[in-house]
Order: structure tokens, then C-alpha cells, then sequence
């Protein structure tokens, strides 16, 4: 069986070339990006339906690696389509739909869907992140069913952090493909 392939899903904006998002897309062939006709100003429905779309091209398990308002979509399509094929995420600086400085301009995002993941998720935050407190990717990796790793100050863990490739959330994310290479290859 070969590895899942991974899906990177960035958030407003896009992630550019310095974000450890696109470094690790550089370093991971065969990972795909998940593209946005508007990447400035989200809608909801559109970018469930181009991550949908995105996971449906790929032949086999998807694993999906999302920044932003990319957890957001993640958790917000998962629950649109349970079981399509997806067997882990990793999400990074999960905003708080409902906190202070979230982007009017992202439509139709305000009205999270939170429920247990059908698959196994980390949720990865910072003590300092402008859009969502550490108390939040607590409560938010609860009731998805997801582990929470704090890994201190680093802001929004974007490419303003100064992480570069970023080898702590490295090392999260595969420590969470080895235990699902782990899961995959038992007899059930």
C-alpha cells in the first residue's frame, strides 16, 4: 500500500514561497495544493467544493496539512463529506471563527461545524497566535477528537514567524503519518 498523498490547504491569502507550507509541498513529491479562484476573498461553499474536488483527483488516501483558515476548510469539509478518503490532518493556528480580528471577508466561515473527525487529527498552536488562543485549539482539538501540541511563542506559525521549513511541526506531522502507516498496514 503507498503512503496517502498529502493535500495542503493554505488560508486567506495563500501561503507563499517562504511558508513552511510551500517548502514542505517543495520537499514531498506527489503532494498536492488545493487552489482558490479568490484567494483574498473566501467563500465558504467554494473552497468546500475545491478541496472536494481536489480530494476526489487523487488516486487513493489523502492526507490533508492545513494552515489558517485552511483548518477551517478542513474540518468544515470533513464534515460535509465524512469517509471521502481522507485518513489524517494536521492543523495548524486554527483561527477562532468568532474572535476579534477574524477577516469579515471570509464568508460563510462563522458558522462552524464542529464534530469528531472520521479521521485522526493534531491540532498544532501557539502561545501567542493573533488569531486563536491556546485555550481555543483546545477546546476546538477536543471536540474534533484530535491531539493538541503547544509548541510556545511563534505567532500565527506563518512565514512572519521566521520558521522556515519549520522542523518541530515537521517532526508532528511525521510522527501522525507513521502512526497511520501504522494503522494501515494492520489486520483488521
Amino acid at each position: 500500500m503507498s503512503d496517502p498523498t498529502v493535500v495542503f490547504v493554505a488560508g486567506i491569502g495563500n501561503s507563499d514561497a517562504d511558508h513552511w507550507q510551500r517548502l514542505w509541498h517543495a520537499r514531498l513529491p506527489g503532494s498536492v495544493w488545493v487552489e482558490h479562484r479568490s484567494w483574498d476573498d473566501p467563500v465558504r461553499d467554494e473552497w468546500v467544493r475545491d478541496l472536494e474536488e481536489t480530494v476526489h483527483a487523487i488516486d487513493g488516501p489523502a492526507f490533508l496539512v492545513a494552515h489558517s483558515l485552511g483548518c477551517t476548510l478542513a474540518v468544515q469539509w470533513a464534515a460535509d463529506h465524512p469517509g471521502d478518503g481522507v485518513v489524517g490532518a494536521l492543523l495548524v493556528a486554527p483561527p477562532d471563527v468568532h474572535g476579534p480580528v477574524f477577516p469579515e471577508r471570509a464568508v460563510g466561515f462563522d458558522r462552524p461545524v464542529l464534530s469528531w473527525l472520521p479521521f485522526p487529527s493534531v491540532v498544532v498552536v501557539s502561545d501567542d497566535d493573533p488569531y486563536g488562543t491556546p485555550a481555543h485549539a483546545e477546546e476546538l482539538a477536543g471536540r474534533l477528537g484530535g491531539d493538541l501540541v503547544n509548541v510556545g511563542s511563534g505567532g500565527h506559525l506563518n512565514a512572519s514567524s521566521g520558521l522556515g521549513d519549520w522542523p518541530v511541526g515537521w517532526a508532528v506531522l511525521e510522527r501522525l503519518r507513521w502512526a497511520e502507516r501504522l494503522r494501515s498496514r494492520s489486520p483488521r
